[in-house]
């Protein structure tokens, strides 16, 4: 099996398709789009993360191709209808980094809170302020996730570690499993003018693009 990999991926990833005497592995990173256009036809398989756009006219070159694998959880970069038309499955890995998704989210959160990015740059400008970088604190704030899915369950419990208090937006969901993380189901109005921070954690597709609309913005704290 020729195996092609578009996008940078681990290299403990990488060593596992290396050792599979079955595939032939071809890392090719930085590819110009008519360069894949050209070569994807000699390939069963393609490898890749959000660079690369596996777009109906790939795969319309993709005359050999077996398998999309998406090294990550979105797939909002692969034309899934267009790729089963042709018989072509399209895998991912959900668990692949949800928790370093989380992480970094709760990363960027406190970055915020507590004015690390302001406060960085001023001491690399040689000042030292500080009090226009204070903050606030976590404790006693109303977080607001939208999306309770593997990533989004993750950060709830993170939040709560925080002492926050925690609202859940997830139409898919029971108010069962939202208590089992510790959080309150609630509407989407009631969780945009009741949070302090919103976290999303959805899938980018027809259903949740634009979900944030403008009216929603207006109603924010």
């Amino acid at each position: 099996m020729k195996v092609i990999v578009t996008d940078e991926i681990s290299e403990k990833g990488l060593e596992l398709l290396e050792k599979d005497p079955r595939v032939q592995l071809d890392v090719r990173l930085g590819l110009a789009t008519s360069e894949l256009h050209g070569l994807i036809g000699s390939y069963d398989a393609i490898i890749t993360r959000s660079g690369t756009q596996v777009d109906a006219e790939l795969l319309s070159h993709a005359t050999n191709l077996k398998m999309v694998a998406r090294a990550g959880v979105g797939i909002d970069n692969v034309d899934v209808v267009a790729a089963s038309e042709r018989g072509i499955i399209v895998v991912n890995a959900p668990f692949g980094n949800t928790n370093s998704a989380a992480e970094h989210s709760m990363a960027i959160l406190l970055s915020m809170c507590r004015n690390v990015p302001d406060a960085n740059a001023s001491l690399k400008g040689g000042q030292w302020q500080r009090a226009p970088f204070t903050g606030y604190e976590l404790k006693h704030k109303t977080m607001g996730i939208i999306g309770l899915g593997k990533v989004g369950g993750r950060v709830a419990l993170r939040s709560r570690a925080f002492e926050m208090e925690v609202l859940v937006y997830d139409p898919y969901i029971s108010e069962k499993r939202a208590a089992d993380f510790g959080t309150r189901l609630v509407s989407l109005d009631e969780l945009v003018s009741m949070a302090d921070v919103i976290s999303v954690h959805t899938p980018l597709n027809d259903e949740t693009r634009d979900l944030i609309t403008g009216e929603h913005f207006s109603a924010m704290k």
